[in-house]
């Protein structure tokens, strides 16, 4: 039920302060987010890093429907309104990246709390803050530079792959 109620709260604010009759112009990144977070889910099927859970109330009792209601709702209104409402300036730019790190950073500590996230095979909250600047890093890349995000997310994933000892024997 939380994912839902999280879900429902990033629609509102996209509807309320995104550029979402815009919606074409990320269309190519709202791709690119849900395409990774895909990946993810087919790659690491028998291997996970985290694991969404229906926490205190439940609705959904798989994994694979939690992400795809996050692939389909969160990821669209992060986009619209991390990219439609980035504002002008480098110190500006950044403070507004690391507000969005925070803002997933947090919702994480809250699942974990609840019990609506747990996480696997040497993952921590720690690495997923980490992830959550590559995130966002490659979310304004890729709306300005498709090519080169892509370039710079296959490297991640090897460097991340290497750094937390993932068998190659998960690939099927």
């Amino acid at each position: 039920m939380i994912h839902v109620l999280i879900s429902t709260i990033f629609i509102a604010a996209c509807y309320k302060w995104g550029d979402w009759k815009r919606w074409r112009t990320y269309y190519p990144t709202i791709l690119f987010f849900m395409v990774g977070d895909l990946l993810y889910n087919v790659l690491f099927y028998d291997y996970p890093m985290w694991m969404f859970h229906d926490g205190p109330i439940p609705l959904f009792h798989y994994d694979v429907i939690i992400s795809l209601l996050h692939m389909f709702t969160r990821y669209p209104a992060t986009v619209i309104l991390y990219l439609s409402l980035f504002p002008a300036g480098k110190v500006k730019g950044i403070v507004w990246g690391l507000t969005w790190i925070g803002v997933y950073s947090l919702i994480e500590v809250f699942d974990l709390y609840i019990g609506s996230i747990s996480h696997h095979n040497g993952w921590s909250l720690w690495w997923s803050v980490f992830f959550n600047i590559s995130i966002f890093l490659m979310l304004k890349i890729h709306h300005h530079k498709p090519l080169l995000a892509w370039g710079l997310s296959l490297m991640w994933t090897l460097l991340l792959w290497n750094m937390l000892d993932i068998p190659v024997s998960i690939l099927k």
